[in-house]
Parts: structure tokens; C-alpha cells; sequence
């Protein structure tokens, strides 16, 4: 399925850049701690040097007041387009830093430029703060960039109710003329789950007399996809091919491949497949990545593994992340000789141990109740690598529980423990096993050193607390100062925790 945060990127990728402005040598600011050379280079371009720093710690300020202290004028075009880049490759911490630079040097912002960085500040700091540099906006400024942009804002947070206001004072001050707006209520409401409301935005389009864009119908076949309407995404696709002329994107391919693949429609499916296929871009490894995922999604092995081999060939420096998409694909498709085969081929010559791949080989060996290989892969990974390993210990312990082997699931627990790994999430399945393991055999003993031992990351939560009190019942033991400990955890006593308290606790 198209992805939403992908929607917002393009979204802001068509503001329109601003007048070049241009910052003579010698205004740079006093307090820049930088050495002057005796010679400097003339008119070097401001964005290949700032495009030189990466992803270096080097303060941007300090670059651009050297900049200018060597001569060299500073042009706003390319600082904005430095910006935007710095945007698209997600720093955009970093981004803020150019305007609030081009802001001391007091350099004019138009409402495009405006309408970046209100986006780079609702990024970096939050919903807020960006609608309190909306509201100190001059009345000129407050355009259709800057609404939009903030409308954008809304949707990304999911902030229906202001979403909604915004859009009508939008629509109030005749700010609402093409389907960007509209676009992004609908990415708006696909990610809050209610793709019913997007056809209606549609509807509200036609009324308008707004045509929809490639963006409106790729979502309105999400929309359709996600309410099993697949006779909606049939008039849609109809209704684009006539405006469009059939042109359909990548994305429309892949989304299609998606909702047909979830329907069963396999043959259709793979007509979608074939068709992004060509229209995918070779030079890129996650083009074959997304292609291996969809044929696994339809069940197509056979065609898994003939992309695998057009991804070898075109990039044969096969990296950790492709392998990882290809076992990921061979474990939905339950091929354990495929899946082992090509793990056993990439430990033997990875220069560095991804342990996501080694989850992987874990999780499918289990997936089979071969207990003893997941085993032999997490210790093999243990002398390869540093970790992070709680997610295979999770792994093995759940399988350990279910098989009623709680006595190894628990030196598991012990050695993890051990690591003192204060980065472990423990996962609320792996904590429900434990303590059906602990009811079974009515353990209140074990059950409250498992809670004391969750203790040590997390504060315990009201889920947590009702299967300990369930243990406690299940061994027909009495806790009298259970209540109180619910109490000074902050615990609310609801009806069903009520309930379970009167079992045990007077």
C-alpha cells in the first residue's frame, strides 16, 4: 500500500522556490569562531559547500559565516534548495537551521519559504510551536502556502477536529482550488483507519469542480482496497484511464498488486506486478525489494526467486537488507530449505552480522518446531555479534512457554536478565506467556519475582497487574495489600479489576 508519510513528503515537494536574494561579503556575524585565510576563493557556490558537510556535526552558522568572510556571496536560492534537500533526506533539524540563519541576516522570506519552515518547525518541535509561528505570520504571508502548509501539519498528526477548522477557514478565505488540501485530508484519513471518508472527499471535489490529481486517485484506490470494494477500485481505475489516459504510476501498480493480492485475485495480482515491473527503477535495490515482497504476499515462489536472481545480477554485491527481504519473503512463503540455504550463504560472507537476518532464521525454524537449529543460529549469533538479542531471546521463549518447557524459557529470562540490557522491550505476548506458565502451575512465588524483575525497565501496568492477581487466584492464595499496591502504582480500579480483587484482597 502507498504509504502515507510518502504522501506528505510529495505534498511539500511542489512549493515553489523564492526569489534569489543575494548576501555581500562581510556581513557575516562577529561571533563566528573561524580562522580568515589571507586568499579566498571567489564565488564559489554556497550550496555544493554546505552539500560538502553530510552528515558532519559541523555547525551550519559557522560554515556559512566562513563562507562569506571569504568573499563569497550567498545566494537565498540555493540556501533554499539546500533546505529542501536536507528536508527530503529527513534532517530536518538541520533544515531549521539554514532559515533561522537566513533570518539573522534578516533576509525577506516569501510565503513559500515560510510555509518550509513551518513544516521543518513542526518536525523538530513539535504541533505548537508550529501554529504559534503561523499565528505571528504577517496577514500578507498567510497565504495558500503557509495554510496548506499548516493544514499538512494537522493531517501528519492525525488532528482531525483542526484539520477539519482549518480546512473550512481555508475554504472561507478561497484558499481551496486545487486538491492538494483535499489530498491531504484523505492521507489524514488513511492513517487514522477511516478510508470510508475518502470517496466523500472526492465527492466534495466534484462539487468544487476540482479535478482529481494522480495523488487523489491512488488514494481513493487505497480507500476502496481497504473496504474490500473492489468494484470501486474497478470504476476508479476506469475513471482515471479516461482522464489520464491510463498512465498509471509505479505506485498505482504496487498498491493494485496489494488490494488484489489481499482479495485472492492472484491473476490480477500478477498482471499489477508485471506491469510495476517495468516501470520500476533497475538501479535501485529496494525496487527489487518491493517487487520480492508483493510476489510473497501472492504466494509466488517461483517469481520470488527469479527477481532474486535479476537483483543479483544487476547489483551483485547482494547487502544485508536485500537478504533480508529475501528471507523475510521465504518465511511467509514457509520455505524452510530456501530460507536456510540462503542464510547459511550470507553468515558465511557478510562483512557485518545484521542480527534482523538472524531473527529471521529464528523465527522461521520455530515456525517448524525445529527448536534445536533456532537455538544453534542465536548462539552462532551470540560469538558474531554484539546484539541487540532480545528479540531472538523473546523468540525462544515464547516457543519454549508454548511448548510447556517453561524451565528453559526461564534461564533464558535469567540470562537476559544478566545482560542488563536496559534497552529490552518486553513484548506483551512474551509477558502473557509467563504468566499463563505461572497460573498453570499456580507459582505465586515465580510470578512475583517476574514482576519484580519487570520492574527493573518498566513500571507495571494495569494488564500486568490483573494476570498477576489471576495467578494469585488460580492458587486460591490471599494478597491483603494488593489494593494498596495498586493504589501507589497509580493503578485505576475498574469494575473487572474490582472484581478480581475481591478474590483475593478484602
Amino acid at each position: 500500500m502507498y504509504s502515507v508519510s510518502r504522501f506528505a513528503r510529495r505534498f511539500f515537494g511542489t512549493l515553489a522556490s523564492s526569489p534569489a536574494t543575494t548576501i555581500p561579503s562581510g556581513e557575516a556575524s562577529a561571533s563566528a569562531s573561524v580562522s580568515v585565510p589571507k586568499t579566498a576563493k571567489k564565488h564559489q557556490s554556497v550550496y555544493n559547500k554546505l552539500s560538502k558537510l553530510g552528515t558532519t556535526r559541523v555547525k551550519i552558522e559557522e560554515t556559512l559565516n566562513q563562507f562569506i568572510i571569504e568573499g563569497n556571496p550567498v545566494n537565498k536560492q540555493e540556501l533554499i534548495r539546500y533546505a529542501k534537500d536536507l528536508r527530503t533526506y529527513r534532517q530536518p533539524r538541520r533544515a531549521l537551521e539554514v532559515f533561522e540563519w537566513m533570518e539573522r541576516k534578516e533576509i525577506a522570506f516569501t510565503g513559500s519559504d515560510h510555509a518550509i519552515r513551518l513544516d521543518l518547525i513542526a518536525k523538530t518541535k513539535g504541533l505548537e510551536a508550529a501554529e504559534n509561528y503561523f499565528n505571528s505570520l504577517d496577514p500578507s504571508t498567510k497565504n495558500k502556502s503557509t495554510y496548506g502548509s499548516l493544514l499538512n501539519c494537522y493531517c501528519v498528526e492525525r488532528e482531525e477536529e483542526k484539520a477539519k477548522a482549518h480546512f473550512d477557514e481555508m475554504s472561507d478565505l478561497n484558499l481551496v482550488s486545487g486538491s492538494l488540501p483535499f489530498n491531504n485530508l484523505m492521507a489524514m484519513y488513511l492513517r487514522l483507519g477511516q478510508p470510508e471518508k475518502v470517496p466523500e472527499l472526492v465527492v466534495a471535489m466534484k462539487q468544487r469542480s476540482i479535478p482529481s490529481c494522480d495523488i487523489t486517485y491512488s488514494m481513493w484506490i487505497q480507500s476502496c482496497g481497504s473496504l474490500n470494494d473492489l468494484d470501486g477500485v474497478e470504476k476508479v481505475l476506469e475513471e482515471w484511464k479516461a482522464v489520464g489516459e491510463g498512465r498509471f504510476s509505479w505506485d498505482t501498480y504496487a498498491n493494485l498488486a496489494a488490494i488484489y493480492g489481499k482479495a485472492g485475485l492472484y491473476s490480477k495480482a500478477e498482471a499489477a506486478l508485471k506491469s510495476l515491473e517495468e516501470k520500476m527503477n533497475p538501479h535501485r535495490r529496494d525496487s527489487f525489494h518491493f517487487l520480492i515482497s508483493l510476489y510473497a504476499g501472492i504466494s509466488n515462489a517461483s517469481e520470488v526467486y527469479r527477481v532474486w536472481d535479476l537483483l543479483k545480477k544487476r547489483h551483485p554485491k547482494v547487502n544485508n537488507s536485500s537478504c533480508f527481504t529475501m528471507l523475510q519473503a521465504l518465511s511467509k512463503l514457509n520455505d524452510i530449505d530456501g530460507i536456510t540455504k540462503i542464510f547459511t550463504e550470507w553468515e558465511s560472507t557478510c562483512w557485518t552480522y545484521d542480527m534482523r537476518l538472524a531473527n529471521v532464521m529464528i523465527n522461521s525454524y520455530l515456525k517448524h518446531n525445529l527448536y534445536e537449529e533456532a537455538e544453534a543460529v542465536f548462539n552462532g549469533a551470540m560469538k558474531k555479534c554484539k546484539g541487540q538479542f532480545s528479540k531472538a531471546r523473546q523468540l525462544l521463549m515464547i516457543h519454549l512457554l508454548k511448548t510447556d518447557q517453561a524451565d528453559l524459557a526461564l534461564k533464558h529470562f535469567e540470562a537476559a536478565v544478566s545482560n542488563q540490557d536496559k534497552n529490552w522491550t518486553w513484548s506483551s505476548e512474551l509477558i502473557r506467556s509467563f504468566f499463563l506458565h505461572f497460573e498453570k502451575s499456580k507459582d505465586v512465588d515465580g510470578a512475583e519475582e517476574f514482576c519484580k524483575t519487570l520492574s527493573n525497565w518498566n513500571p507495571q501496568d494495569s494488564e500486568t497487574y490483573t494476570l498477576l492477581i489471576e495467578t494469585y487466584i488460580a492458587a486460591e492464595k490471599a494478597c491483603p495489600g494488593m489494593r494498596k499496591r495498586l493504589e501507589e502504582q497509580g493503578i485505576e480500579i475498574d469494575e473487572e479489576m474490582e472484581s478480581l480483587l475481591t478474590n483475593i484482597s478484602p
